[in-house]
């Protein structure tokens, strides 16, 4: 059967706990009332020796039952989850991570107090003024999770680009939740994020692999801003000169049609093309963030490998996400220009969640079009693509309402199902793509002949 989050652990399971804590009542009332052990089977009470006080030796021992109670149902309830996500995985939804970032000096020194609360691996809880809301996801990391900790949930995602699929690893969060952070890290590097890790893992990967294939590597760097597509690996100035177009292949591949695409032959190469963006991007200082990304940041990483054996090839496209944060003006300070410019993020982040309803929903039509932002991430939403949503929240009581938000947000995020294939040729496919470019350049065609 399908495993779901509403079933019961499992029927003897739940039994035999029911049954345990009528007998452990019967025990103690029957034990305090009598001021005498009850008759009771050894297989039903076998605690060892009673003490010659009744009363605090009975109830100590029915205290510790109830303990080992509750830490099996526990047990086996986390590991219900664990199999839940793994089955979902199978079906191909979307993996969503949830990262609660520590109290900051500005959210402690206003006497604000912390509202969320890890309550395992899987799950998140909010107080509310109506009580406490859980959350689940496929992983939940706490206020203590280091960078190694969260890129390790999330490596395995980079062997599958290598392997010819298409990956999308994707942030969302309030301003100032830690989305930059995670996907990042800090401005020295000293904590380095999820973009720089997967660009050494790349390469570690590779170089693993020389022996049976050849590997080209190359990325591209845009940025939503005020809703235009800007190529980061360009000047300021050319950028918004130049025109960027979402286009589509014949297996719905996305591609940015127009962007500069830069190869890159080592691990460092790729990050000093990525601090080349970097140094071109929007920022700015707001109340909310010293330094929040005034756009959304997308990195795109071919992945060409050619079977050294068969000639075999396949294209592996992953995709790095750092989505603006959502906000609002009166919260942040936005004025003039900044206003317009959160007034387009927050457009194009209301036009993406747009396109999760419609699609966790299961709506015949996906308004995809209605924004540039949902036009690039067409392909990782309910598309050709294994992908994994971040979303980042604030623990202070002053963002709970964003923070709830932000995770009703995630929770429809986690019901949308992608079809990921393998995008893999023959030989002889990729010869006659060669001979097709050839021709539509002009190129002599005698040796092909």
């Amino acid at each position: 059967e399908e495993l779901s989050e509403e079933q019961p652990i499992s029927p003897q399971a739940e039994a035999h706990v029911t049954l345990r804590r009528v007998e452990i009542s019967q025990i103690a009332l029957e034990y305090i009332r009598r001021g005498t052990r009850p008759s009771v089977s050894d297989s039903t009470w076998d605690r060892g020796p009673w003490s010659d006080d009744p009363d605090e030796s009975g109830l100590q021992q029915v205290r510790e039952e109830n303990k080992r109670i509750i830490e099996n149902y526990n047990s086996e309830r986390i590991m219900r989850k664990k199999y839940y996500n793994m089955v979902e995985d199978m079906k191909g939804k979307i993996r969503v991570f949830c990262r609660i970032r520590p109290m900051n000096r500005v959210e402690t020194s206003n006497g604000s107090k912390s509202v969320v609360d890890c309550l395992d691996e899987y799950s998140v809880t909010v107080e509310t003024p109506r009580g406490l809301k859980e959350f689940q996801f496929d992983k939940v990391f706490g206020r203590g999770s280091s960078q190694e900790e969260v890129f390790r949930d999330t490596s395995r995602l980079i062997q599958s680009a290598i392997d010819g699929f298409n990956i999308c690893i994707f942030a969302y969060g309030q301003t100032g939740s830690g989305k930059t952070f995670t996907m990042v890290g800090d401005k020295d590097l000293k904590n380095p994020g999820i973009i720089p890790r997967t660009f050494r893992k790349i390469f570690d990967l590779i170089q693993e692999n020389t022996s049976k294939f050849d590997f080209k590597v190359s990325a591209y760097m845009l940025e939503l801003y005020n809703d235009r597509l800007l190529d980061l690996f360009v000047s300021p100035a050319e950028a918004f000169n130049r025109k960027i177009e979402i286009k589509k292949d014949k297996k719905g591949l996305v591609f940015a049609q127009g962007a500069e695409t830069m190869g890159a032959g080592t691990a460092e190469e790729l990050f000093a093309l990525f601090e080349q963006g970097c140094a071109n991007r929007h920022i700015a200082a707001t109340k909310m963030n010293l330094e929040s990304s005034r756009s959304h940041l997308i990195i795109g990483i071919i992945i060409e490998s050619t079977n050294l054996t068969n000639g075999s090839m396949s294209y592996g496209k992953l995709s790095l996400v750092d989505l603006a944060g959502s906000e609002r003006a009166a919260k942040t300070g936005a004025k003039d220009d900044q206003l317009k410019e959160a007034n387009s993020i927050n457009k194009s982040l209301s036009a993406l969640g747009d396109v999760i309803f419609a699609l966790s929903s299961e709506q015949v039509y996906v308004p995809y079009r209605n924004n540039k932002l949902t036009q690039v991430m067409q392909d990782s939403l309910g598309g050709n693509a294994k992908t994994l949503m971040f979303v980042n929240i604030s623990p202070s009581d002053c963002n709970s309402e964003e923070t709830l938000t932000s995770l009703a947000y995630a929770t429809r995020v986690k019901a949308i199902t992608n079809n990921a294939q393998k995008n893999q040729e023959s030989k002889e496919i990729a010869h006659l793509k060669e001979i097709i470019t050839k021709l539509k350049s002009g190129q002599s065609m005698e040796e092909d002949a």
